[in-house]
C-alpha cells in the first residue's frame, strides 16, 4: 500500500478499527494521507492486528486498546487527540452468536453506542463554532435492521421500515434509533449508513465466504443453511471503506445512506462459485468440491433476502462500487489461500 505523505487535514476516531470492516477503513483513511486515525478496539475474538500491519508504522495512525463503554477513556481520546469526527463501527455482528448469547450484543451494540454518543456530545459541545460545524458522528450499521424481503424485485432504501429479525439486527436497530435521537434532541451532527454483506481479505472465518474458503481448501464438507436459497447483496469491503469516508466527510447531518453493491446472489450459488475457484487452483483427487455441499437445518428466523437501492449515495456523493463480485471473490479466494493458515480450527468456526 502506498501511503500519501501530505499533512493530515482531520483526526478521526474509528471504533472497532481492528475488525474486518474497521481495519479496511483504517487502511483506506491512512493511505489517503488526509486523515490521522485513532483506532479504539477492545480486541475481542474477531479483531486482528495483522489486518493493520500496513498502517502500524504510519505517523498518522495510533492504536488504543479499550472498551467503547469506558466513557472516561473515550472522552480522553476525543479531547486529547482533538478529534474532528467519529466513525463508530465497534459492534458484535455474527447472527448465530446473537441467537446463542444475545446479552453481549445488547451490551456492546446498544449500551456501548449510548456511551459513545454521550462522550461525543460532551466533546462536540466543547468545540468552537467552526469545530461544531465540521464535526460528525458517523454510525455504521447494517441492512439487516430492515428485516427481510420476498424473492422479487423490491429493495431496501433509506425510507424502509425497521423490522429486525435477530437479536443482532434488533440491537443494531436500537443503536440506530439512539443515534437519531441524539441528533434530534441534542443537535449532535450525525450521519448513518446501512450496508449490505461485505466480503474480502481479513474477515474472521465464521462468516459464509471465509468459512467456505477455508473448509473447501481442506476438502471438508460445506454446510449451507436450509436450501441455500437465501439471497444477499454483496459488496467488497474496500468499496465499503470508500463509501464510509464519503458519508463521513460529505454526508448531510442527520441523513442516512444505504450502501450496496447491486450484486445479489443466493448462498448456495456463492458457495458453488468458491468451490469452482478453488478447484481451478488446487483440484481435489476425489472430484469437484461442489460435491462437498451439505444442506443443514436452517438458522432460526433466517431472513430470506436482502437487497439495497444505493441511488442516494450514488447520486449525492458520486459513489459507485469499483470491484465486481466475481472479480472480488476470486481475489478474496487467492488472498485466503496465500495468507491464511488453513487448519482445522479456522475451518470449524461457526
Amino acid at each position: 500500500m502506498k501511503v500519501v505523505s501530505n499533512a493530515p487535514e482531520r483526526t478521526v476516531l474509528v471504533t472497532g478499527g481492528a475488525g474486518f470492516i474497521g481495519s479496511a477503513v483504517c487502511r483506506h483513511l491512512v493511505a489517503g494521507g488526509r486523515t490521522r486515525v485513532i483506532n479504539l478496539d477492545k480486541m475481542t475474538y474477531a479483531a486482528s492486528h495483522t489486518a493493520l500491519a500496513e498502517v502500524e508504522g504510519s505517523p498518522n495512525y495510533r492504536f488504543v486498546q479499550g472498551d467503547i463503554a469506558d466513557r472516561r477513556l473515550v472522552a480522553e481520546i476525543l479531547r486529547g487527540e482533538r478529534v474532528d469526527a467519529v466513525m463508530h463501527l465497534a459492534a458484535e455482528s455474527h447472527v448465530d452468536r446473537s441467537i446463542d448469547g444475545p446479552a453481549v450484543f445488547i451490551e456492546t451494540n446498544i449500551t456501548g453506542t449510548f456511551h459513545m454518543l454521550e462522550a461525543a456530545l460532551d466533546h462536540w459541545r466543547s468545540l468552537d463554532d467552526q469545530g461544531k460545524g465540521a464535526f460528525r458522528f458517523h454510525h455504521v450499521s447494517t441492512d439487516e435492521v430492515f428485516g427481510d424481503l420476498p424473492f422479487d424485485d423490491s429493495l431496501f432504501s433509506e425510507e424502509s421500515a425497521y423490522r429486525p429479525s435477530s437479536p443482532y439486527s434488533a440491537s443494531k436497530a436500537a443503536a440506530d434509533h439512539l443515534v437519531r435521537a441524539w441528533h434530534h434532541t441534542y443537535g449532535l451532527p450525525v450521519v448513518l449508513s446501512n450496508c449490505s454483506n461485505n466480503y474480502g481479505p481479513h474477515q474472521y472465518p465464521e462468516k459464509l465466504i471465509p468459512l467456505t474458503i477455508t473448509r473447501a481448501a481442506m476438502g471438508l464438507t460445506l454446510p449451507v443453511y436450509g436450501t441455500g436459497a437465501n439471497v444477499r447483496d454483496w459488496l467488497h469491503v474496500a468499496d465499503h471503506a470508500r463509501a464510509l469516508e464519503l458519508v463521513m466527510t460529505r454526508g448531510e447531518a442527520g441523513a442516512t445512506y444505504v450502501v450496496g453493491g447491486r450484486e445479489e446472489h443466493n448462498n448456495v450459488a456463492v458457495v458453488a462459485m468458491i468451490c469452482d475457484l478453488i478447484d481451478e487452483r488446487m483440484p481435489l483427487a476425489t472430484g469437484r468440491r461442489r460435491n462437498l455441499i451439505r444442506f443443514v437445518e436452517d438458522r432460526a428466523g433466517h431472513d430470506r433476502r436482502y437487497a439495497i437501492d444505493p441511488s442516494r449515495i450514488e447520486l449525492s456523493l458520486d459513489w459507485r462500487p469499483e470491484i465486481g463480485f466475481r472479480e472480488g471473490l476470486a481475489a478474496t479466494v487467492d488472498w485466503y489461500l496465500a495468507n491464511q493458515a488453513i487448519d482445522s480450527k479456522s475451518a470449524s468456526a461457526s
